[in-house]
């Protein structure tokens, strides 16, 4: 992960999406939110304590999306990820 690199095929498209990030880790779930978004990846806000690993699936309940994803820099509380396939929607989540 190389922090503040910006290999970007293409321009994000700002959004404001309410997420969760979900991780393998005793299934737990970071609230956070999509600021920026395309095919290929975007740009979330966490708090700046959250444990967010280097693979993890973030759902997105507006568009009923849960994301394969890696994470590919950090910066207190922006994490910039990139998409690597779509999973169903995960079971223990509530919405």
């Amino acid at each position: 992960m190389v922090e503040g690199t910006d290999n970007r095929r293409e321009r994000r498209q700002r959004v404001l999406k309410g997420a969760a990030i979900i991780s393998g880790i005793s299934n737990s779930e970071i609230s956070c939110t999509i600021r920026n978004q395309n095919d290929g990846g975007a740009e979330l806000r966490v708090s700046p304590e959250a444990r967010v690993p280097e693979h993890f699936v973030p759902y997105v309940p507006t568009d009923g999306v849960a994301y394969q994803s890696v994470l590919r820099w950090r910066r207190n509380d922006r994490i910039g990820i990139q998409f690597t396939g779509i999973v169903p929607k995960p079971r223990l989540h509530y919405g």
